[in-house]
């Protein structure tokens, strides 16, 4: 009896926290949900009296959603499907802005201007100084002079994708320098909407739009005819399209936390992928931040409104703060986008490129595409099953899980290990075909 007394005491303080946030939790989002609507009509009033005209939102998921579809290929349901107790009512004279709105919110021009809620630094707006010819920002690690003259065949090339919220800085700052005496050449790009990269108001950031802007900025402008490809998270996705369509030039795609979910038959293949990776929670607070960013759109707006358009100020806070010169990449790519680039690259390729996977992996299993997963056994944004899925789909995948490694430190703080691992994935490669 007094070890089960001790166990239940021991036991009591975490039953305690599980039933009040049970108990919290659904007060919590219902409080976002008026929120949300509230600064729905704010933003709409707000951008009509500083631009001349409301900015299209999501709000309405019945109305004019099958138009937008049909004149948007690559756009998701979750941009319509996200369920707010309050949407659907004219509550105290606040009606939220029609979804039918969203089909204008394309055009020829697919760069556009700056909104009033963005920031407007030299940093951000330097992209739009090239006119129409737009491409992302690319860095470019050339072999080091020893392989370039040692008399091997000719160079092999390696691209690199990051993940959400992140930019190229995600590799030059970790792997990269480790490998220094590398024969091959190493390109890291920044995403379309992230980093130094255009950040276009009137792209809807689909799938396909993130896929031309990487072949026409790497494998076109680089003449490439052959790629080994390595992505992070968000970046898989891309990736693995970007696979299947070049299947005749890929070398090998080593993925790191693949956010990758089996079809069920029941549930919307991108409906599952907002569910299992924005999880309406209040805990852990991963959870919670990326629930919060991504089913609000307006709630989301105003953050990156206060945050984001004022990156500058915030990095010359924290710098006197910390008595540091140079802030960590991963605080400065937190902000480097816009509210309207990183919602609809969340929705549209996250999300929405979920229904695209299944025909992608096909390909590359028809084709028999040297394929590896990597994923940390405590990743809290990605489920761990997400790298198992993968092999479900192409058997012939080797899928590695590192032990204690959660998200990020599947790369940082093991970069020689990783570094070491992808020389002989590309190594074994070449050895096979020669």
């Amino acid at each position: 009896m007094r070890t089960s007394m001790a166990d239940l005491l021991g036991k009591w303080p975490s039953k305690t926290a599980e039933f009040l946030i049970s108990v919290i939790n659904p007060l919590v989002f219902i409080v976002l949900d008026f929120l949300d609507v509230i600064l729905c009509t704010f933003f709409r009033y707000a951008d009509e009296y500083l631009e001349g005209k409301s900015t299209p939102c999501y709000c309405r998921s019945q109305n004019g959603t099958s138009n937008c579809k049909e004149k948007n290929i690559g756009i998701s349901d979750t941009l319509f499907g996200r369920k707010n107790v309050f949407r659907e009512m004219e509550f105290l004279g606040i009606t939220p802005s029609k979804a039918s709105q969203s089909s204008k919110n394309t055009g020829s021009d697919k760069l556009g201007k700056t909104r009033w809620s963005d920031c407007s630094c030299a940093s951000c707006v330097s992209w739009m100084k090239n006119g129409d010819d737009q491409k992302l920002h690319v860095v470019v690690k050339e072999p080091s002079e020893g392989n370039q003259d040692s008399g091997k065949p000719s160079t092999e090339n390696v691209i690199f994708l990051h993940g959400f919220l992140s930019s190229s800085f995600l590799w030059t700052e970790t792997v990269f320098p480790e490998l220094g005496d590398s024969k091959y050449k190493l390109f890291a790009v920044d995403l379309l909407g992230f980093g130094n990269s255009p950040k276009p108001r009137k792209c809807l950031y689909t799938l396909n739009d993130h896929l031309e802007m990487v072949e026409k900025s790497v494998i076109h402008e680089f003449n490439l005819t052959s790629f080994h490809l390595v992505a992070h998270s968000m970046g898989c996705i891309i990736a693995i399209a970007l696979a299947a369509k070049h299947p005749n030039n890929l070398k090998s795609l080593t993925l790191l936390a693949p956010p990758y979910f089996l079809s069920n038959g029941e549930e919307d293949a991108s409906q599952i992928a907002l569910k299992r990776l924005a999880f309406k929670s209040l805990w852990p607070p991963l959870s919670f931040g990326a629930s919060f960013m991504t089913w609000y759109e307006h709630l989301g707006r105003c953050v990156c409104f206060i945050v984001c358009r004022n990156h500058e100020t915030w990095e010359r806070i924290l710098k006197f703060v910390t008595r540091k010169s140079k802030l960590n990449f991963l605080v400065i790519d937190l902000t480097r986008h816009t509210h309207h680039s990183a919602w609809h690259t969340m929705h549209n390729v996250i999300c929405g490129g979920a229904k695209m996977m299944d025909p992608c992996l096909e390909i590359l299993r028809r084709t028999r595409a040297r394929v590896t997963v990597v994923q940390g056994s405590q990743d809290q944004v990605v489920p761990l099953e997400c790298s198992n899925n993968v092999k479900v789909k192409v058997p012939d995948a080797e899928v590695r899980v590192i032990n204690g490694a959660d998200h990020r430190t599947v790369i940082m703080g093991r970069e020689k290990e990783f570094a070491r691992d992808l020389e002989l994935i590309w190594d074994s490669v070449a050895n096979a075909k020669g």
